[in-house]
């Protein structure tokens, strides 16, 4: 009855205010803000809040200073946010909800989950290699074939004391993530690619790659695995491949994929930005999922802590990206191109990413704005 109720909730006419005497106090906001801004389909309340605040990352504390205000979230398109004076000459946030029936879904979501539900179900990040390597792999295929397509069957090897009918996770090793000193630059943080049999790739192409001379060194962060399809099985064998069928796949499935359970993790539904309270040292950006070089807002990268080290979803970072080393051609000589005199530019501050999954040692983030390119070796500082 209770979820019923929930989904016929519609736009009553309330209006509800948000003391923002904290936020007046402290600065957070901006000078710039408009008298009013009409919710529009797309926004986030990250986004919003960014239209307000200094610090956007401080949401929660804006939208939930009032009692009243049970649930932040349900704020819908079409709504009236207007920044209002009390009587006491304190400003304030005031939300005036539209007299219109709203379905809840299509409430204005903290941040666009939709951007990330790829990272969610895709990646997987093992502390050992023995999760990977000692896994059963699909050592052929139905007639032969070099690859497998949904539908035909895949055979697998050590795939023992499972029943017809389960199903299973087909992931592909894709990196090893290593640090080599923590207080060393941001080349000593590094993703290197796997090979099949789940050992670094020691080819001529590294992708998402800092630094040269790090083959087989280093202390390991974690291995990653990409899942790319779903089998089930249809036979057992005790003494050789089992019989299974691929349901699904993301793209062709090869000779040396691994076999592992699915994923079950009840994933968040939703995701709160917020600033840590504490930082692990010498946190950086170390890896790209779908980029060379650099990405922007609204892209994923892989950072080099994880639960271990205290980092959990929602904690929101600033990204702060090294300053060069450059010869200051002022005191060195018109010659001396290659052995001058050095100075280190100043750090510049790039962007934010919030952390939405966790491992032992590695966690994912969405860089929610950017300033400029998010580079490998970034380093994150809290969010002041």
């Amino acid at each position: 009855m209770l979820k019923k109720s929930l989904a016929l909730l519609t736009g009553v006419l309330i209006a509800f205010t948000v003391v923002a005497a904290y936020a007046a106090g402290s600065g957070m906001l901006r000078k710039d803000h408009p008298d009013t801004y009409v919710v529009k389909k797309g926004d986030t309340l990250w986004s919003i809040a960014a239209r307000f605040l200094n610090k956007p990352w401080l949401w929660p504390e804006i939208w939930q200073a009032n009692p009243q205000v049970h649930n932040p979230h349900h704020i819908y398109p079409g709504d009236v946010l207007s920044l209002a004076y009390l009587g006491n000459g304190m400003p304030a946030l005031v939300l005036k909800p539209r007299a219109v029936a709203t379905p809840l879904s299509e409430a204005v979501a903290p941040i666009p989950l939709s951007e990330l539900e790829t990272y969610l179900v895709d990646l997987r990040v093992f502390a050992h290699r023995s999760a990977l390597a000692n896994a059963p792999y699909v050592v052929g295929f139905e007639d032969n074939e070099p690859r497998g397509a949904p539908g035909e069957f895949v055979y697998v090897m050590g795939l023992k004391g499972v029943k017809p009918g389960e199903r299973f996770a087909v992931v592909r090793p894709s990196h090893v993530f290593t640090t080599f000193n923590a207080d060393a630059g941001s080349r000593d943080q590094i993703a290197q690619n796997l090979d099949d049999d789940v050992t670094q790739y020691n080819g001529p192409w590294h992708r998402n790659t800092i630094g040269d001379g790090h083959f087989g060194k280093g202390h390991t962060l974690g291995y990653e695995a990409q899942v790319i399809g779903t089998v089930e099985v249809l036979r057992t064998n005790e003494h050789g491949p089992a019989t299974t069928l691929l349901k699904a796949s993301a793209m062709e499935i090869r000779k040396g994929d691994r076999i592992l359970p699915l994923d079950t993790h009840p994933y968040d539904s939703n995701y709160f930005p917020h600033a840590p309270k504490s930082l692990p040292p010498n946190m950086r950006v170390i890896a790209f999922n779908d980029a060379m070089d650099a990405v922007g807002s609204k892209q994923v990268v892989a950072l080099s802590a994880g639960s271990e080290e205290g980092v959990r979803n929602g904690q929101t970072y600033a990204i702060w990206q090294p300053g060069e080393r450059i010869i200051n051609d002022v005191e060195s000589s018109s010659f001396d191109h290659t052995f001058g005199k050095r100075v280190t530019l100043p750090s510049e501050f790039v962007g934010h990413v919030m952390v939405f999954r966790t491992f032992d040692h590695v966690s994912y983030g969405l860089v929610m704005d950017a300033q400029g390119p998010v580079k490998l070796g970034d380093k994150l500082e809290l969010p002041e």
